[in-house]
């Protein structure tokens, strides 16, 4: 039996029963899908050796090839199976624990995350800083064997059901931009921590502002030497982009499927332009698996280049045209929730979801300027 013969034969024989319920639940614009029993999906993963794939053995993992992993994220996808809790503690923090922490550390955090015991999220967005990370203002100081944080973050993902959040906070006084950074790993569950949550257009809540007053995490706590934190935060942002991205493009496919269904069904797919940007949307997704797979030929070779950028600012740019051609071929009909008070279809939620895509994990903006001055040459605006 190959792996995905095996991958493929585990998911049919377990998404049943209590999880067939599960599938095809949360993902982008809809992470309030039950949580509670994609939780416990992500535990019975855990318990079966489906998470952590790409870490070491001695921490869990089965030290699964690149193309190994791409081979489970794309049967798990075909699969429809739910999206992920824990997605950013395998795919982010583990890694940077595995690579920047000390034995201590692995020990402590990198098991309940295999579990799926303990959720994640990630603290760098703030309200003055946007994109620019190196302009937080979060901070940070020790006191009596402990790190007290103040400032607040935003855009955070999934932190009103997180357990932990890795915080870029300034633990230098007086120092700038990427200087005097420290790395921290601070738990949700306390006083000095207040999750807000901020309603979309979709009208649901995935997003957070995260405020920390007073905020107390231990001294050992800092992944790297303190003031450290640019080196290790810009480690995080490279696991970022890896084989589950070849996952997200059957997704993608699945949703362009609806938006031609639905271009026959409301007859949109007989007007000539809407037909040819049909065609386009088809041609542009086919790019955009060639080129995940060049990405994953790069990091093979343990040379991730501009490649990933591009990447990025391809699919999003693409799945946001995708969510404006959702619209159009709806007609009249997509102007119109669902139901009251505020119920939408697919197709709505993709073409409002999707205007987030070039804002996170880097925005278009940044992804240009990365090329330009990276790859290109060019002089800095």
């Amino acid at each position: 039996m190959t792996l995905r013969e095996e991958i493929r034969s585990w998911l049919a024989e377990h998404l049943s029963g209590e999880f067939s319920a599960a599938r095809g639940l949360g993902g982008p614009g809809r992470e309030h899908e039950g949580h509670d029993i994609r939780l416990a999906w992500e535990r019975r993963l855990g318990e079966a050796g489906w998470t952590c794939l790409g870490w070491p053995k001695e921490y869990g993992g089965r030290e699964a090839t690149l193309e190994e992993q791409v081979a489970f994220h794309e049967e798990y996808a075909r699969a429809a199976a739910p999206a992920r809790v824990g997605h950013i503690g395998e795919g982010l923090i583990g890694p940077t624990v595995i690579d920047h922490g000390t034995e201590e550390q692995r020990r402590r955090f990198l098991p309940p995350i295999r579990r799926g015991e303990e959720l994640w999220c990630q603290g760098y967005s703030e309200p003055g800083a946007g994109s620019d990370l190196a302009g937080v203002q979060t901070r940070a100081r020790l006191q009596d064997g402990e790190w007290v944080i103040t400032g607040q973050k935003v855009w955070t993902s999934l932190a009103h059901v997180a357990d932990w959040c890795f915080v870029l906070a300034r633990t230098e006084p007086g120092s700038q931009r990427h200087r005097g950074l420290s790395y921290l790993l601070v738990p949700m569950d306390q006083p000095g921590v207040e999750v807000r949550p901020i309603v979309q257009m979709t009208g649901t809540s995935e997003f957070n502002e995260v405020f920390f007053d007073g905020a107390r995490t231990a001294a050992a706590n800092v992944l790297g030497a303190p003031g450290e934190g640019w080196r290790v935060a810009m480690a995080t942002l490279g696991y970022e982009r890896g084989a589950s991205t070849l996952g997200q493009q059957i997704g993608f496919q699945r949703e362009y499927a609806k938006v031609v269904e639905t271009a026959r069904r409301t007859g949109a797919a007989q007007d000539p332009v809407l037909r040819d940007r049909l065609v386009q949307s088809w041609l542009e997704l086919q790019i955009m698996r060639l080129n995940a797979l060049r990405t994953m030929t790069s990091l093979s070779a343990g040379e991730p280049g501009p490649e990933v950028s591009i990447g990025k600012l391809y699919w999003s740019e693409w799945h946001r045209r995708l969510g404006e051609l959702a619209q159009a071929v709806q007609g009249r009909e997509g102007l119109v929730a669902d139901g009251p008070p505020y119920e939408l279809n697919d197709l709505q939620r993709l073409y409002l979801f999707s205007r987030a895509d070039t804002i996170y994990a880097g925005s278009s903006e940044i992804q240009r300027n990365i090329i330009a001055e990276r790859t290109l040459g060019l002089p800095k605006g």
